[in-house]
């Protein structure tokens, strides 16, 4: 029997009224002057708006330049705005971008040598400024990881920084903040949150805890996305969903994800195919190689997922989990196909061989991939 741990945000606050506790949740937190940092489409929106009505009587200044798949420039753009407004916390609003980049700002803020030497695991000297992280999409679970992933745009790659610093003081979901997501990003966001949920329950690092998360994630979303993304307005569907990337968040910050991750990182970093976008593309064919190794927990994944595998063998039901996949996310317009996206079948070699390197999520992977297997992979979903 090993030892596990468990980490999540300090404080979880949820549901729809969960908005509303903003402003407390700062003044237990000793914030007077929080960096609001968001995009650009959120403030047009009127999102911004919304929780500003509950920030209170206090200072603050809003950063509305995050990107999506954000490059390490933004985070020292912004780190120079929270340094010059004299700010004593911050409030990442949005997508898993903006979570990211207040997270990376909240570790560099306490740090005085260069942004690089943070990147890697627990490289971080020591807690900075209270975070509150308020998701406006159901999927990336940034508000509960201790995790942010940065673009590095010269060198074609993603790079993470990971350590406990980064878990926010406070993750507030409310699910009046999805309301405005796009069709498509609620798509990709939501097949993102359940390849999260997926890769963790085949994890090497699953844990009975991470499981439960997991497996209530995938029963969630397998209902919810299609609603979702049928009928924007639907709250119910939206909560639904905001619970379920909450709780693929918490699996997959514990158990951690796998090759999936690991193979869709080179087609963000090389072609700036949005992150759940990537996932999609590649799900369901790291899913039917892995198989072999994870036969009867893909049965489970079916089941989960609303597949009667009554009278099918276990490997029948493992081949379901997968047409399952396909079918959601043709369901909710995920193109298919790395052809339809411009990548250049040439291309594939060198993103096989980067994706091999990424040993911190391959080792999660319940089967061993070389370089030749996932180029093999990558060839099956051209």
């Amino acid at each position: 029997m090993s030892t596990s741990s468990f980490k999540i945000a300090h404080k979880l606050l949820t549901g729809a009224g969960a908005i509303e506790q903003l402003a407390f949740e700062l003044t237990r937190l000793d914030v007077d002057n929080p960096l609001i940092v968001t995009d650009a489409a959120l403030v047009k929106s009127g999102t911004v708006a919304l929780a500003l009505e509950h920030l209170g009587e206090r200072a603050y200044e809003i950063f509305d330049r995050v990107l999506p798949d954000p490059e390490i420039a933004i985070v020292e753009d912004c780190m120079r705005v929270y340094r010059e407004g004299g700010h004593d916390g911050l409030i990442g609003l949005g997508g898993g971008s903006a979570i990211d980049i207040a997270k990376s700002v909240a570790a560099y803020a306490g740090y005085h040598g260069a942004l690089a030497d943070l990147f890697g695991v627990d490289q971080v000297p020591r807690k900075g400024p209270p975070l509150i992280a308020i998701p406006t999409t159901a999927g990336t679970g940034s508000e509960v990881t201790n995790v942010a992933i940065l673009s590095d745009k010269a060198a074609q790659l993603k790079k993470g920084i990971v350590s406990d610093y980064l878990l926010p003081d406070v993750a507030l979901i409310s699910p009046q903040m999805t309301l405005t997501c796009p069709r498509s990003v609620t798509a990709a966001s939501g097949v993102d949150a359940l390849v999260h949920a997926i890769e963790s329950y085949l994890s090497l690092n699953a844990s009975p805890i991470t499981d439960a998360l997991a497996i209530g994630a995938i029963k969630l979303i397998a209902k919810a996305l299609p609603k979702a993304y049928a009928n924007p307005a639907n709250l119910q569907a939206r909560d639904d969903m905001a619970t379920a990337s909450l709780m693929a968040g918490m699996a997959f910050g514990n158990a951690g994800v796998g090759a999936v991750h690991a193979l869709a990182y080179p087609l963000g970093g090389r072609f700036n195919i949005a992150h759940g976008v990537s996932n999609a593309l590649l799900l369901p064919y790291v899913m039917h190689w892995n198989k072999l190794a994870c036969v009867e927990r893909m049965q489970e994944i079916a089941q989960a997922m609303g597949v009667n595998v009554t009278g099918l063998s276990v490997n029948d039901a493992a081949d379901q989990a997968v047409d399952a996949m396909t079918r959601l996310c043709a369901a909710v317009e995920i193109p298919a196909g790395l052809r339809s996206f411009g990548v250049p079948e040439d291309a594939i070699p060198a993103m096989a061989f980067e994706a091999a390197g990424i040993e911190r999520l391959m080792r999660n992977n319940p089967r061993k991939l070389s370089a030749a297997d996932i180029e093999k992979i990558y060839r099956a979903a051209y």
